[in-house]
């Protein structure tokens, strides 16, 4: 948002989806998250990654987001260390990708009615 974090990804977008998890929805401040999966060498900083600070949400998992304006920029998973987790909100341009699914649809947001005919999943399948 600030504009004070640039990066490039050189890589596909995969598993991209919609989730309606709590902790997405207060993250993001929306009904719901639209993330892709992206490879960490995929990813690179041209700028601003001082900035970049991390928090450990859920064991395991840590946000990267700007220190600056708190945009979400991805979340690393000490399981999987060459995959992270990309919203793709930030993005400047079309990803050329869209979502395939809803997933932690139980405990979407009430007043969000979901318009489209993907597959809905209660879990991360």
């Amino acid at each position: 948002m600030c504009n004070q974090v640039r990066y490039e990804i050189g890589g596909e977008f995969e598993d991209v989806l919609n989730c309606h998890c709590s902790m997405y929805r207060k993250l993001h401040a929306s009904a719901f998250r639209t993330r892709a999966k992206i490879t960490s060498e995929s990813w690179k900083t041209i700028q601003g990654e001082e900035l970049i600070k991390f928090y450990e949400s859920s064991p395991g998992e840590h946000k990267g987001f700007c220190s600056n304006c708190g945009s979400s920029l991805f979340t690393k998973f000490d399981e999987y260390p060459d995959i992270l987790g990309f919203p793709l909100g930030t993005l400047d341009t079309d990803p050329k990708a869209k979502p395939t699914r809803h997933i932690y649809v139980g405990s979407k947001a009430a007043w969000h009615d979901i318009a489209d005919n993907l597959p809905q999943q209660q879990e991360y399948e």
